[in-house]
């Protein structure tokens, strides 16, 4: 029958301590767990789709069923500038003339050369009136020529019906008012039309002169560039309309410009987007017609080359530079891609969905939350989608699109593997694979397949390079104390020719017996990896076991007893315990970097347990001869050799479990120096690890299952690709920061500012919310953490730029036992260089945005801010280091002082930030008494 199948799939799959193997399998709670899933996937879609529905925006406004009398027109496409490779032909001419005189009834131009002048002939085959421009700037021979075209041209057509001379040359300072009056009287003499100049409207009240010399006032009216919101933009042109005619009662007043960018930035409280722009428009013309404004609206057709005017200079037109209509001019105002964005949001967030179905057992909670984070990034998907098509691009511009949009996709992985670890810590299963701390498992090892005896032999082994002998011997000492009845001891000491180190270890282990084998080895290569070579070929051969333990470990008497339990089951190769220390108490830098550690030993290895995929990490790690000779023992072509070696044994096939039980405590790095080299040292060993095992992850190439696969390629990019891009982000934002301040132009839009922050709330969720599930540690010591983890961002992407560069840097020791002198030199000098050209990069932002209020900007500094903590995290590490902050000593007085202060004889102290160490509390308290 189909249940005895899966009865005896169980028992397969189940170890015989009950635990629970890899991989899991579908029982009928497994089937309906996921119905359940399906139903929530279908939910989460379901409400996904009716927001898209709810948030739809339409809007109404009074319907203009006429024709305008007047838009103006630049026969120019693409992002070229029309002094430079931009000249119209009569084909493209016509081609806009034709869809325009539907729309229009006149146009205006603004220049009469560089292909302009083709317009006026071509427009009257179409019934089109024309005003022709000349345009005026310092350049006298260009002034000379544009004039001379501009009579020519009105002599010419007779569909020409004005000249305007100069567009707001007053207003960019480039001819005086007098000079400016002095062309207008001249092109008058030559021409028989309407002559004028198109000036800003306050241009036009504080110099009636000019007003006097022309044939009537051509005013420019756009409240976008006032301050005014899209709401106000109607009204302030109608009384401005009103005020110029109060102003110069009798004389002709024409809205010369009157428009709204559909794209770009706001400037203060004026928004600039398709909405407003087809509303302030209908409003505006509907209101003009209604009390006989001659008006002429800015302009035909969008001008990508507009890109010096701002953010919204390109998107002023009411056709977009494709030559299509950007709004109906009745009806109700609505997105027409709208729900093609919609579909494209809903397939993007089923698509990242889909793996949810992948996990064993995922809770509704769980579920539910990675399919809202999955729909989230769908909806993010759309509304890039949508900028990149509604928007022109100049090679710089395309060029910082697609590098921030190809930067953000890694970003965009790593926060998706942050939310689906806090739902599958948070709201998933507990832990099935960990090994829990219980009673001796003695009895199910005698008489297994997997070992002979009951004890299975134990080699354990201790690599020591230049060692303080007192610490080492400390940490032998405690593996004589071992309650397992059947193990050797080989102490290797390589390159080390100092006899005060080797000399009393060699005299200590001729103490403890014959156990303990002791190695002297000089000119050992491949560093800890040679040595422990060496070290294998002195083991016993009886040795089945190969446990490895750092010279400053003190490991528990029931490590062995406890664990080598677990290789009875002959598919474990290999069993993991956490590394832990004993001198947290040291200082505060020494308490808060151990609250950063244990992070990864009660988090991360904890989950990649569940998929058979931890990382390696030597000491306290318990080792299958035969795994380990399978795997090609150890190897020194990586500094990480452990990590490397257990990678390799994972691919053969082989399974390995952790416990997260702490059976033995090792020293902290000395210094903040030291804590900073190991990391490097992990780092760039872990990259080299990427660069030498990469194509065994490739099918076919190894055992890895697909979630292994998956565990350890996200565990890389969550590590070392998320702080090498950040600092690489951080950076090339510091370059753009003059780009933004003072070119006025390429501001980081938010589909590429918001996910940054989006991202590192992600991040401190994660880190706060897992560390509370999961680390027992206080709040103090948490933060504390957070701080320790934030300031190694630049040491490990220093790292992975080393391993882009070399194949190989020697192996580092970390300073321990307390015997190592802090460095003279500030350990966080470029840290603090960045970070602060970070925080000076948004205060720059911010003053030279004073005046425009464009939010973006604001986003974009705010995103510097937040790229500057993990520098200054580093810095503020560096700086507590060496001041009496760092020691618990201040804040044990500090205590006792306050106390004194307010009348209160201290009995007993709190423990110190957050501290869960009894030594520290009892120590304030003796100190208090």
């Amino acid at each position: 029958m189909a249940w005895q199948r899966y009865a005896r799939l169980a028992a397969d799959l189940v170890g015989p301590w009950g635990r629970v193997r890899f991989p899991a399998i579908l029982t009928p709670y497994g089937f309906l767990a996921m119905r359940a899933v399906v139903a929530v996937l279908l939910f989460v879609t379901t409400v996904h789709a009716a927001l898209w529905g709810v948030f739809r925006d339409k809007q109404e406004a009074p319907d203009f069923k006429g024709i305008l009398p007047s838009v103006s027109y630049a026969p120019f496409e693409g992002t070229s500038h029309p002094d430079v490779d931009n000249i119209p032909n009569a084909e493209k001419i016509r081609a806009d003339l034709k869809k325009l005189a539907s729309l229009t009834r006149a146009i205006r131009l603004y220049s009469s050369t560089g292909g302009v002048e083709l317009v006026p002939p071509i427009a009257a085959e179409f019934g089109l009136k024309v005003t022709v421009g000349a345009w005026i700037d310092k350049n006298v021979d260009r002034n000379e020529r544009e004039i001379d075209a501009a009579i020519n041209l009105a002599k010419r057509n007779s569909n020409v019906i004005g000249v305007v001379v100069g567009n707001e040359t007053v207003y960019r300072g480039e001819q005086k008012v007098d000079d400016l009056i002095g062309l207008v009287k001249r092109v008058k003499k030559s021409v028989n039309v309407p002559v004028t100049t198109g000036e800003i409207w306050n241009i036009w009240r504080d110099n009636p002169e000019l007003a006097s010399s022309v044939d009537f006032i051509a005013a420019h009216i756009l409240p976008y560039w006032e301050n005014f919101t899209d709401k106000q933009a109607v009204d302030q042109a109608v009384y401005i309309y009103g005020m110029l005619r109060d102003k110069f009662p009798g004389k002709r007043i024409v809205i010369a410009e009157f428009g709204w960018p559909s794209a770009g930035y706001n400037l203060k409280n004026a928004d600039p987007g398709p909405f407003e722009q087809a509303a302030v428009l209908r409003n505006f013309v509907t209101r003009a017609e209604s009390i006989g404004m001659e008006y002429n609206i800015v302009e035909a057709i969008d001008q990508p080359w507009k890109f010096f005017e701002g953010g919204v200079g390109p998107y002023w037109g009411i056709l977009n530079a494709a030559r299509e209509p950007k709004f109906a001019w009745t009806g109700p105002i609505v997105n027409e891609n709208y729900w093609k964005l919609a579909l494209l949001a809903l397939l993007v967030g089923v698509l990242m969905s889909l793996p949810i179905l992948r996990l064993a057992d995922a809770t509704v909670m769980q579920s539910l939350m990675l399919s809202a984070a999955a729909n989230g990034i769908g909806a993010w998907t759309a509304t890039v989608f949508a900028y990149w098509t509604g928007h022109y691009f100049v090679f710089g511009s395309a060029f910082a699109l697609t590098l921030g949009l190809i930067l953000l996709v890694p970003l965009v992985l790593i926060a998706m593997a942050r939310i689906e670890e806090i739902a599958a810590i948070a709201f998933g299963r507990n832990p099935r694979r960990l090994l829990a701390k219980g009673p001796s498992a003695e009895p199910a090892v005698t008489g297994s397949e997997a070992f002979p005896t009951a004890f299975p032999k134990v080699s354990i082994h201790v690599p020591a390079y230049f060692e303080p002998p007192e610490m080492l011997k400390q940490t032998l000492d405690a593996v004589a104390r071992l309650d397992y009845p059947n193990f050797e001891c080989v102490v290797i000491i390589n390159n080390t020719p100092d006899p005060e180190f080797w000399q009393p270890i060699q005299d200590h282990c001729r103490t403890l017996g014959e156990r303990f084998k002791f190695i002297n080895a000089e000119k050992v290569e491949g560093f800890k990896a040679g040595a422990l070579r060496i070290a294998m070929e002195r083991t016993a051969a009886d040795a089945e076991i190969i446990g490895i333990i750092d010279a400053d470990y003190v490991v528990q008497p029931d490590w062995l007893k406890d664990l080598v339990p677990v290789f009875a089951d002959p598919r474990v190769g290999l069993v993991q315990a956490p590394q832990d220390h004993r001198d947290g108490n040291r200082s505060l830098m020494h308490y808060i970097m151990n609250g950063e550690y244990a992070g990864f030993f009660d988090i991360g290895m904890v989950q990649r347990n569940e998929a058979n995929a931890i990382i390696v990490h030597g000491t306290m790690c318990l080792i299958r001869r035969a795994a380990m000779d399978m795997a090609g023992g150890w190897n020194g072509d990586t500094i990480c050799e452990d990590t490397d070696l257990g990678l390799a044994i994972i691919e053969h096939g082989w399974l390995t479990h952790y416990t997260n039980h702490r059976y033995g405590h090792g020293l902290l790095p000395d210094t903040y120096e030291a804590f900073k080299k190991q990391r490097h040292r992990w780092a760039y060993g872990g990259f080299q690890i990427v660069k030498k095992h990469w194509r065994r992850f490739l099918p076919g190439a190894s055992r890895l299952s697909p979630d292994q696969r998956r565990e350890f390629a996200l565990g890389w990019l969550n590590w070392l690709g998320a702080e090498s891009l950040g600092v690489l982000v951080a950076i090339l934002n510091l370059i753009w920061v003059p780009i933004v301040a003072f070119a006025d132009i390429a501001i980081p839009d938010k589909i590429l500012t918001l996910p940054i922050i989006a991202s590192f709330v992600v991040s401190l969720l994660h880190f706060v919310v897992l560390y509370r599930l999961r680390v027992p540690v206080k709040w103090g010591q948490m933060l504390g953490a957070m701080i320790a983890a934030m300031s190694v961002q630049w040491t490990v992407s220093r790292a992975v730029a080393n391993g882009l560069i070399t194949e190989h840097l020697a192996f580092a020791r970390t300073s321990k036992g307390g015997f190592s002198l802090m460095s003279v030199e500030f350990q966080a000098f470029w840290e603090a260089v960045i970070g602060i050209l970070l925080l000076v990069g948004a205060a720059v932002l911010v003053v030279t945005n004073n005046q425009k209020e464009v939010r973006e900007i604001y986003v974009f500094a705010a995103v510097l801010v937040l790229e500057s903590l993990p520098f200054l995290s580093a810095v503020a590490i560096a700086i507590l280091e060496n001041s009496r902050v760092n020691a618990f000593s201040f804040w044990r007085h500090a205590g006792v002082r306050t106390l004194e202060l307010i009348g209160l004889r201290p009995v007993a102290m709190p423990t110190v930030v957050g501290s869960t160490s009894q030594p520290v509390a009892s120590e304030i308290h003796r100190e208090a008494s």
